[in-house]
Formats: structure tokens, sequence, C-alpha cells
């Protein structure tokens, strides 16, 4: 199956990011049964995180997924693209979602080189750290998850398990 790719810029001052981000987002509908993907690429800035968020959220709802899955989902997307876009040095960043029967698939790639380096935040393990958290974050709420680095980027895919509800 083919997937064609949308991007979004950087939307004018003027008009709220998240509906112009949104709007270059889409659907593709698969020719199996019970299987639809969505798929949004964007420049990685700061809006990207909760344009992409609510991108998938909107997605799961016209899913019908229950609100547990939409909220899991949510975080996943926020601290995956969050990543992105804090550490990846990538220009853009992609979401592609997957809705397989009691499961979404969501899967988050970027084009940059994460350079190893001195942390810019403090270590998880540190009880005052206010960040650091997000990949365990993730991992509480789905039933696997795996990173892919290559020389042309990240990949990370992880499955939302959301059991009810789904049509």
């Amino acid at each position: 199956m083919e997937v064609s790719r949308t991007a979004a810029t950087t939307p004018p001052a003027d008009r709220p990011a998240i509906r112009s981000h949104r709007a270059a987002c889409g659907a593709l509908k698969h020719s199996s049964p019970g299987h639809d993907i969505a798929l949004c690429t964007m420049v990685v800035t700061a809006a990207a995180v909760p344009a992409m968020r609510h991108f998938a959220a909107d997605h799961a709802r016209l899913w019908a997924v229950p609100a547990h899955g939409v909220d899991s989902l949510s975080l996943v997307v926020t601290e995956l693209v969050a990543n992105a876009v804090l550490h990846s040095g990538s220009t853009d960043v992609t979401v592609l979602l997957t809705r397989r029967d009691a499961e979404l698939v969501v899967e988050v790639r970027d084009t940059g080189h994460w350079l190893p380096g001195h942390p810019r935040y403090p270590a998880a393990s540190d009880p005052q750290a206010t960040c650091g958290r997000g990949l365990e974050l993730v991992r509480h709420v789905t039933t696997w998850c795996t990173a892919f680095l290559t020389s042309a980027g990240t990949r990370v895919v992880a499955c939302v398990p959301v059991a009810e509800g789904l049509k």
C-alpha cells in the first residue's frame, strides 16, 4: 500500500498553529477491514508537539477508541514527538498511526542524528528532576515500544492497547 506524506510548515502568526498544522495532515483508509492509518509530517518546532497530539487524539476519536486509549495515545505521541523536537536535531517529524482491531500502533520518525553528549536535563533518577521520565511513561501505557536508530534518523514504534470500543 502506498502512503503519501503530507507536510506542514510553520503557520503565519495570525492563524492558530494547531488548526494550520492539523489541516495539512490526513488519514488514509487501509484496504484491509479493521485497519485504518493516519499520517502527519511537520516541521520540527515546539508547536509540533501539541499539534501532533491533537492530530492523534482526533483520529483516535474518529476510530471510536475509548477515552482511556485516547489518553494513552496522547501521552505517547506527546512524549515521542517532544523527544524528536528537543533532542534529534531533525528538520521534520512524522507521526504514523495504524488502528488494528484492539490496538493502535504509533510510529514517530525523525531525520536527525541524536548526538551523544552531556544531558541538557537532570537524570530521571534524580528525585528533584523535573523531566526525563517520558520514555518510562510511554513504556507504562504501551504493550511494547522499540526504537530504531539508523543513519537516516530515528524511528520509535509503540503499541497502545485499546481493546474495548473499536469498530
